[in-house]
């Protein structure tokens, strides 16, 4: 029976590279998220979204707080909204989303995709979706 020791490489020898960037964006996004999220419930509870307000309203507020979305509500005083406060928190909230989203499926995409140049195209067609998703998402969000 073999001894299997688990391989360690000290910090001092494994370096920088682009997968540990990427390692740490995944997860950093992904609390990112978690804290956009949160700071926006906080945000409609403290203007008063504690009465008349179901779940889907939690929920909406909570992943993309957007004034469209209060004004459909049964809470009609919930203008604070529609400043540009929260259009920048709901801007970032799609971004740091949409990115960390391309980003996985990227990488799934490379599990899957034997040829370098194939590998490259689907990079290029993310990043163009991601691009063109984003730009979508804020106009919406700053035209509404």
């Amino acid at each position: 029976m073999s001894d299997s020791k688990s391989r360690t490489v000290p910090l001092s020898k494994r370096g920088l590279n682009f997968e540990t960037l990427m390692w740490y964006f995944t997860r950093l996004s992904a609390l990112a998220m978690y804290a956009l999220m949160l700071f926006a419930l906080i945000g409609a509870l403290v203007m008063g979204a504690r009465n008349q307000m179901n779940f889907a309203d939690v929920m909406r507020w909570a992943f993309m707080p957007n004034a469209a979305h209060v004004q459909s509500t049964n809470v009609p005083d919930l203008a604070p909204w529609a400043t540009t406060f929260w259009k920048a928190v709901a801007g970032l909230l799609l971004f740091v989303a949409s990115s960390h989203g391309v980003h996985g499926l990227v990488v799934i995409a490379d599990d899957y995709i034997p040829g370098k140049g194939a590998r490259k195209v689907i990079r290029l067609l993310s990043i163009v979706m991601l691009a063109s998703v984003t730009a979508i998402g804020l106009y919406v969000l700053w035209t509404s």
